[in-house]
């Protein structure tokens, strides 16, 4: 039989905060703040409080679960914009996988930076700084990001670089791809695909931004490569396309029309559309070996029609559920890398599209 606390005359009469406060054994105000989720409480203070309100069903069974329950983590995956698609292919999952992190009591959302700006990039994290508790990013090299981010460890607030890393700075982890791998899986296929009798002949590399230093790291492994295994072929030079299918497009015309005898192109960033139409539209889809990152659907399209050779890509799914996993972890105190995988790379064939 439920014991009835002194000052209530039965069953049916309602508990009042004095009750509870006198039951719980502290004050009025210390109650008043508990009930209504106010600051202020130790948290094992706010759980006497509760349960002495869930005792003198003061609290339905939903109210006591809803005032125990943390507030969700509020975490920030900051892109650049732009049309790259893989970038916008991940921040679609950030946006649809929400019910699915119901679990890590986490809110998600995606914001995004004017792309290769490191000036914006670093204002646009301080400020989402003061709204969110983690911040996943796609880092630019630049000492005004790598302030910002060392401001943001200061005040507590732990940030992700995510596809590409920022060196020296004092982001909590980092998820995405070993790029210089991957530029070395890159030029090991570009020059295993080229014709025998093309050994003797250029390739070239086109980039989003040398800012990016994954973008950096995948050029460099690629050099080593085709300086270690395939000194024949001459690499004539890294152009930037800013992830822009249109500059894309007109850097590799420009190649096309400079180097007659290409043989071998790796686009190191996003925006390969731009190169297929090139490719295309001079007749030498499938006599320049094209290699590049990211499946998506136009990238897709390109590997079944033949432009494209190879796609090397990682899942956008698991890498953001790496970001959410290392927030969670820090969240609860446990280390950085605990239960979270090592983000795997794909090379993608047409014989093998998923």
């Amino acid at each position: 039989m439920r014991v009835i606390p002194d000052g209530l005359q039965g069953p049916q009469q309602r508990a009042r905060v004095v009750d509870i406060a006198r039951a719980a054994g502290v004050s009025t105000a210390t109650v008043d703040r508990v009930l209504n989720q106010r600051p202020g409480v130790r948290g094992a203070t706010a759980q006497k409080v509760l349960k002495a309100a869930a005792e003198m069903d003061y609290l339905p069974e939903t109210g006591l679960y809803a005032a125990l329950a943390a507030p969700p983590m509020r975490l920030t995956f900051l892109l650049p914009d732009g049309s790259n698609r893989f970038i916008r292919m991940l921040g679609d999952t950030v946006g649809y996988s929400q019910e699915h992190l119901t679990p890590f009591n986490v809110k998600c959302r995606t914001e995004l930076f004017e792309s290769f700006n490191p000036q914006q990039l670093a204002a646009s994290l301080l400020q989402q700084g003061k709204r969110s508790e983690g911040i996943a990013f796609m880092a630019l090299e630049h000492p005004a990001v790598r302030e910002a981010v060392s401001e943001l460890a200061e005040k507590g607030v732990p940030t992700i670089t995510l596809i590409s890393d920022l060196s020296g700075s004092r982001r909590a982890g980092y998820v995405g791809l070993d790029n210089r791998a991957a530029g070395r899986t890159a030029g090991y296929l570009l020059g295993r695909f080229i014709a025998p009798g093309a050994r003797g002949g250029k390739v070239a590399l086109i980039a989003g931004s040398l800012s990016y230093r994954a973008h950096e790291e995948r050029e460099a492994g690629f050099l080593h490569v085709i300086e270690e295994m395939f000194p024949t072929l001459q690499v004539v030079g890294l152009r930037e396309g800013h992830d822009d299918a249109q500059k894309n497009y007109e850097q590799t015309r420009t190649l096309l029309e400079q180097y007659p005898d290409l043989a071998g192109i790796y686009n190191i960033g996003g925006a390969s559309d731009g190169v297929a139409r090139a490719l295309k539209e001079t007749g030498r889809e499938h006599k320049v070996v094209f290699i590049g990152h990211g499946l998506t659907p136009d990238t897709r399209a390109m590997l079944i029609d033949g432009s494209m050779d190879a796609v090397i890509t990682q899942s956008p799914q698991s890498a953001m559920m790496s970001c959410v996993r290392m927030f969670t972890n820090l969240r609860d105190g446990r280390d950085v890398m605990s239960g979270v995988d090592a983000v795997r790379s794909q090379v993608i064939f047409r014989e093998n599209l998923p």
